[in-house]
This record gives structure tokens, C-alpha cells and sequence, in this order.
């Protein structure tokens, strides 16, 4: 595979733009970036040892069950014959194969979480290249209160994107700036142009002005009818959502975001009040019993609003019963999730 061919991965934190990112790189003619099942978060856990065959039909499974599905048909037995003997080798042969399907030269990922993953890629796709996606944490806490994915309570979605940055800096610093690059989101909405320039040159290709137009695309008008959390999918780039935890965290909440942020955010020059490094941390009880809380009120209103709702219970049931499945006790648990 050649270096301009190579696959870009955005990492960072969820609710953090990716959506918008994926589509701007999937609007350019050479890269095709669908949206992800997150097939390493859900499988990397399992203990296949080297079963190629097994982790072909789990990434199957799940990809039978995605949220979000794919407009081709994956054949299964085309990405046996071409995965390497790692989990990512089975995900690269889907990938590549979608690419294949949309006439693209270079396949992208938007799954944020292979932050976790970056040496395990670039292993196997020594040309792959890495966006870091960044935005600050008290508008991911307040985006995750409101959306079906991940964590509800402002304090748990904090640790996460606390972890994360640190993950995807010690990307940075292991590889460097030709593999790994910083992409703020307040940068990309303020400045889109100049921004998207400068991560076209940094993946190698040409700038494209379709990427500025990302919206019209008939893949964001599909993401954005699917659930509300994406349903900004389908606008054009706009600062609108800058500063909104303003609106959608209370003081208490944006305290304890920052109680555990501050250092990240310190290095990432996001502004906050260093009074709050003195905030408490909440009781476990509280946080759980509030996250409840949250989470019931989020599933209704998607239950009511979201085409792919009963998708997502399946696909939450299917990732269960995988793990289930795997031998008592091996199994890992992502950051975040219960077992």
C-alpha cells in the first residue's frame, strides 16, 4: 500500500465532532469513511487466539446489527481470504472492501475509540494516519447528557475524555506530528477552510471544496435521519455549538467536569476556573442513581424520535451475548462500560 493510500483513523472522545469529520472526509472523491460499527471497542476483548474465522463472524454479526447501516453488501467470505491474522487485519478486509464499493482510493475510520488501538494499526498499516479530535470537555459532557452513547453523567464522560486525551497524546509524542495530528473542533467549525486544508496536507491529498459542503451529501442526510444524537449530521459547518455547556451543564456539573479535566484542558488551552480543581468528587451512588436518571429520560425521547432505536437494542444484546460466549474471565471491558 502506498504512503497517499493509506487509511486516516479520527480518535479522540465521542460527541466530540466526529460525525462531522467523518462526512467532510468522506465527501472528498479518494477517501470513503462509513460510519462505524466499532468493531475493535466491541471485540478486543474476546479471546479469539488467532481464530481468523471466529473474528470474521462476530465482526459479521455486528455488522449485520450496526446502528448505522452500510448501503453494500459485505462478502464474508472475500474478507476471510484477505484479513490479516489479527482482529484489525478482519476489520481493515471490511473496510477496504467497502472502499472498494464506493470507488474510493483510501478507506477511513471514525470509531474514536481506537485511540486505544493506535500501535495494534499501525502494526499492521505502517502508512495509516491518525486525527486526533479534540473539543472541550464540558460541551462533550453536555452533547452526551442528551445523546443515547456513552456515558450521561457530565463526571463519568469527563474521566472518559480525560483517559482519551492522554491516550491519544501518548500517541502523539510516540509517533509524531507526521502520523498524528491535532485537530481542534472549535478550529474546524471557526476556520473550516484553512482547517480542512491543513488536514488534507497532512493525509496527502487535495483539497476538495465538496468537504466544505459535507451536508448536502446523501451519507449526512441518512446519518442525520437515523437519531437525534446525529441529527446535526445533516447541517452545514456553524460555531453554534461552541460553549454549549453553558446552556446544557449547571455550575455543579461544569465544576466536577473540570475537577477532573483540568490538566488536559490546561494543555489542550482550554480556558476553565481553577477554583473548581477544589470541587468534590460526587458519591458513586449519586453519580449512578443520576446517570439512571438521565439515561431512562434519553431512551424515551429516543424511543419516540430515532428510526434506528430497536437497532441499537440489538446490537447491545448481540455485543452481550459475544462476550458472554468467551471464556468466564478473559474478557475486557472498554473504559466506561459495565460488563
Amino acid at each position: 500500500m502506498a504512503a497517499q493510500d493509506g487509511p486516516i483513523l479520527i480518535i479522540g472522545t465521542e460527541r466530540s465532532g466526529s460525525n462531522l469529520l467523518r462526512l467532510v472526509l468522506d465527501a472528498h472523491s479518494r477517501i470513503a469513511v462509513p460510519h462505524p460499527p466499532h468493531f475493535l471497542r466491541y471485540l478486543s476483548g474476546i479471546p479469539y487466539d488467532g481464530d481468523v474465522d471466529a473474528m470474521v463472524d462476530d465482526a459479521m454479526r455486528l455488522l449485520r446489527h450496526h446502528i448505522h447501516p452500510w448501503p453494500h453488501v459485505i462478502d464474508r467470505a472475500a474478507v476471510t481470504r484477505a484479513a490479516g491474522p489479527s482482529l484489525f487485519g478482519v476489520v481493515s478486509a471490511i473496510y477496504d472492501q467497502y472502499r472498494v464499493a464506493e470507488g474510493a482510493a483510501r478507506w477511513g475510520c471514525k470509531s474514536t475509540f481506537m485511540v486505544e488501538h493506535v500501535d495494534e494499526v499501525l502494526a499492521g498499516l505502517p502508512h495509516a494516519r491518525f486525527l486526533w479530535l479534540v473539543r472541550d470537555p464540558r460541551d462533550v459532557a453536555a452533547s452526551a447528557k442528551r445523546a443515547v452513547f456513552g456515558p450521561c453523567h457530565p463526571y463519568r464522560m469527563a474521566e472518559r475524555w480525560t483517559a482519551e486525551q492522554e491516550l491519544a497524546r501518548a500517541a502523539l509524542e510516540r509517533w509524531g506530528p507526521s502520523v498524528v495530528h491535532l485537530v481542534r473542533y472549535e478550529d474546524l467549525v471557526s476556520a473550516p477552510e484553512r482547517e480542512i486544508r491543513a488536514i488534507c496536507d497532512f493525509v496527502g491529498e487535495a483539497f476538495e471544496p465538496a468537504m466544505l459542503a459535507h451536508h448536502l451529501g446523501g451519507h449526512a442526510r441518512m446519518t442525520a435521519s437515523l437519531s437525534a444524537s446525529w441529527r446535526t449530521a445533516g447541517d452545514p459547518i456553524t460555531t453554534a455549538r461552541i460553549g454549549a455547556h453553558r446552556r446544557g451543564l449547571t455550575d455543579r456539573e461544569r465544576r466536577q467536569v473540570e475537577s477532573v479535566a483540568a490538566r488536559a484542558m490546561e494543555t489542550l488551552r482550554y480556558p476553565f476556573d481553577p477554583a473548581s480543581r477544589a470541587e468534590p468528587a460526587p458519591g458513586q451512588f449519586g453519580v449512578a442513581l443520576r446517570g439512571l436518571a438521565v439515561r431512562l429520560a434519553v431512551e424515551a425521547r429516543s424511543l419516540r424520535t430515532d428510526r434506528n432505536h430497536f437497532r441499537r437494542w440489538r446490537r447491545d444484546a448481540t455485543v452481550h451475548r459475544l462476550r458472554r460466549r468467551a471464556r468466564p474471565g478473559r474478557v475486557r471491558v472498554p473504559a466506561g462500560e459495565s460488563r
